[in-house]
C-alpha cells in the first residue's frame, strides 16, 4: 500500500487528539462521499483509501486501546460501505452525521 500521509505516519499523527484525529478521517470520507456523488470512483476511492489508511494510524497507537473495539467497527464498516456490499445499510447521510460531530467536537478543543 501506498502511504499518503507520510508526514502523519512518522508520528506528527499521535499528537493529534482523538477527536482530532477522527475530524481528519471524517473529512477524507467527506470528500469520498463528494466524489462518489459526481461519479469519479477514481478518486472516491483514493479518498476513502486516505480515510482507512488514517485510520489504521489511530488503531496502531497505544493510547487508543480502550476504544480500540469501536474503531475497528468503524473501520469494518467503513470498508463495507465503500468497497463491500453495505451490508450494515450504512448511507451518506449517516456517515456525514457520525463525523460531523467529531468535526464539531475537536473545534471546540481548541
Amino acid at each position: 500500500m501506498i502511504i499518503q500521509h507520510k508526514n502523519l505516519s512518522e508520528g506528527r499523527w499521535q499528537n493529534f487528539s482523538l477527536m482530532e484525529q477522527l475530524a481528519n478521517i471524517g473529512s477524507e470520507v467527506s470528500r469520498a462521499l463528494n466524489w462518489r456523488g459526481k461519479n469519479n470512483s477514481e478518486y472516491a476511492q483514493k479518498a476513502s483509501g486516505r480515510a482507512l489508511e488514517l485510520l489504521d494510524l489511530t488503531l496502531d497507537q497505544k493510547q487508543t486501546f480502550v476504544r480500540y473495539r469501536e474503531l475497528c467497527r468503524l473501520r469494518e464498516a467503513l470498508v463495507d460501505y465503500f468497497y463491500g456490499e453495505n451490508q450494515f445499510a450504512s448511507s451518506e447521510s449517516l456517515w456525514r452525521k457520525y463525523f460531523d460531530h467529531f468535526n464539531f467536537a475537536s473545534r471546540k478543543e481548541r
